[in-house]
């Protein structure tokens, strides 16, 4: 490396393109989630099924893909919200960031696995469950480097620091959804509505998280 690229390296790089590539990613995941349906949609018109065949017969797979849809928008949002304070990214971070774009490439694939697969089938839940678990610990990841690294941001010490309660509080409630979920099988998928307690327990990891750490 010249030692202007390495000088570079070192300060960071801008905030546009890897941007760019990841509201890229996340459209093409969101793309992704409705095939195994189009697929399915086929099979149905070469069968003579009528409408209401297709929509009881894919109930599950449709349910998996509005969830997955609201899920995959939801960890976008909390990443544009941290980049809105973030101005130039490292090396270091752009591989934590490639990590989670590899959790939300993922998640179509845990999702058409959700659809298709049997009701009790455990590992189908862990896979998927077990997913967003790890998409939440790399946001949370993303969210701790920047937070300690405030040269790289605008400010915004208050919002990568609730943006962290967040993405804590997410694999919390996941964690339980799991367990919930895997002991308790005709809960089901349902162990999901624990995500309905996120404000309180986004409240209670704000007040236990040490203090920013000033530069």
């Amino acid at each position: 490396m010249t030692p202007e690229s390495m000088a570079e390296a070192k300060m960071g790089y801008g905030i546009e393109r890897p941007k760019a590539f990841i509201d890229a990613v996340v459209a093409i995941a969101l793309t992704l989630l409705i095939l195994p349906l189009m697929d399915s949609l086929g099979d149905a018109a070469r069968s003579g099924d009528d409408t209401l065949t297709w929509l009881v017969g894919q109930r599950g797979q449709i349910t998996s893909f509005l969830i997955s849809f609201v899920l995959i928008m939801m960890f976008w949002m909390i990443n544009l919200r941290l980049f809105s304070v973030v101005e130039r990214v490292t090396e270091p971070l752009l591989w934590l960031l490639a990590g989670w774009v590899l959790t939300i490439v993922w998640l179509p694939i845990a999702t058409a696995i959700t659809g298709r697969m049997a009701d009790d089938d455990i590992l189908a839940r862990v896979l998927y469950i077990g997913s967003l678990i790890l998409t939440s610990l790399m946001s949370l990841a993303v969210r701790l480097y920047v937070r300690n690294h405030p040269n790289l941001r605008t400010g915004g010490d208050q919002e990568v620091t609730n943006g962290a309660a967040i993405d804590i509080s997410l694999v919390l409630l996941f964690t339980v959804a799991l367990v919930l979920a895997v002991v308790f099988p005709v809960v089901g998928y349902y162990s999901l509505f624990v995500m309905l307690l996120s404000d309180p327990v986004q409240r209670i990891v704000r007040r236990l998280m040490p203090p920013q750490r000033t530069a």
